[in-house]
């Protein structure tokens, strides 16, 4: 990268945190500067504007979410691996996923919802990549033999995205992993009664 990149991906991996903690109205340019140490003229020599920024801060997000996901699938052969690979690594990562302000997918579809309708296609975007993730996995499942074979793939991946999503919110409005649990296993109590062979 040039110089004007590594400053541009600096600016978005240091207020990547403070969209997704504060979201994007709660987020001032005094915010974004102080977060970054720049001044106001640098943040807008590099973005558009403040809309530009928390787009490129809620796509890095949702890729950075996206990519340790699949480091942990990865590592699993079958297909039955992969999908509790997911869950677990909800399991396991939930606590630093909330300290950085939880679900960057769940806090953008709740604000773009609301308030920032810019970001809607993106989050949308994101949504269906998750889906798909379930969906390939119920696919690969399908062909090694390990899941029935008459499936309805697309509603089994995202009632999986529902579960998780919803168990998520659940978790940060209580503060209460229990409820993300609760979510998790049911994907699990799922698959097994109704997708494994």
């Amino acid at each position: 990268m040039n110089k004007a990149e590594k400053t541009k991906q600096y600016i978005i991996e240091k207020t990547a945190p403070l969209f997704n903690t504060k979201g994007v109205a709660g987020t001032s340019i005094a915010n974004i500067t102080e977060a970054t140490g720049l001044t106001k003229g640098s943040i807008y020599g590099n973005f558009e504007n403040k809309d530009d920024l928390a787009m490129a801060a809620f796509q890095y997000n949702a890729i950075s979410l996206s990519m340790r996901i699949e480091i942990a699938v990865s590592t699993k052969k079958t297909a039955w691996g992969k999908l509790v690979a997911v869950t677990d690594f909800y399991r396991h990562n939930y606590v630093s996923i909330s300290r950085n302000g939880g679900c960057p997918i769940l806090n953008a579809a709740v604000e773009a919802d609301d308030n920032v309708p810019f970001l809607k296609p993106a989050v949308q975007k994101s949504l269906k990549r998750m889906v798909a993730r379930f969906h390939d996995i119920l696919v690969e499942g399908q062909d090694s033999g390990e899941f029935n074979p008459g499936l309805p793939l697309q509603e089994l991946a995202y009632t999986f995205v529902a579960l998780l999503e919803g168990g998520i919110m659940l978790a940060q409005v209580t503060e209460q992993k229990k409820y993300l649990e609760i979510a998790l296993d049911r994907i699990i109590t799922i698959a097994k009664a109704e997708i494994c062979l």
